[in-house]
């Protein structure tokens, strides 16, 4: 059980128009949208901060970071809405999607990239800092600004995932589960 009550309709305008946008259409907005709608000025940065948008990093690429990170949260709720809503359209197979919950970088399933964003993923969760080697080995790999971009997609949903967690946000219906 939430340890929040969500906003309930009708939402102040321009959160409406912002859901409406957000939402595939016939689904309802999520628990966690709805529950930081309680405050308009919260909404509104939490939503300005998100990066689900085409970025400098391939759709796969940067589900791998946002599912990584959140399972290494527990965020059982994030990580189910990620999978259930994106994984097939980026390309991740239910052997990967297990793995990014389950094992580490070195998994035989990744390519060279999708190894080094495990990787610092793993890096930022238990350190909140890469080392060098890792660092210039993103370098060789991806441009700065889509490195800047993996520091704050890490970081965005370590923040979603205490949100989700300190919330107690029951997984919503469509959602996938952790494995166990």
């Amino acid at each position: 059980m939430s340890r929040m009550s969500p906003a309930r309709p009708p939402y102040p305008a321009e959160i409406q128009q912002r859901l409406a946008r957000i939402m595939p259409e016939g689904m309802p907005p999520l628990a966690l949208f709805t529950t930081l709608a309680r405050d308009p000025r919260l909404f509104e940065r939490f939503m300005g901060a998100s990066l689900l948008d085409p970025g400098h990093l391939s759709l796969r690429q940067r589900e791998i970071v946002i599912d990584r990170v959140t399972a290494l949260c527990g965020s059982d709720y994030e990580w189910g809405v990620h999978v259930a809503l994106f994984a097939a359209r980026a390309g991740l197979s239910d052997a990967e999607i297990h793995a990014l919950a389950k094992s580490g970088p070195d998994d035989p399933l990744w390519a060279a990239d999708e190894r080094l964003l495990i990787g610092v993923a793993d890096q930022l969760h238990r350190d909140c800092d890469i080392d060098d080697a890792t660092w210039r080995e993103l370098g060789r790999h991806f441009a700065e600004e889509a490195i800047l971009e993996i520091l704050m997609l890490a970081g965005f949903y370590r923040m979603v995932s205490y949100l989700t967690n300190a919330l107690r946000l029951p997984p919503e219906l469509f959602a996938r589960r952790l494995p166990a």
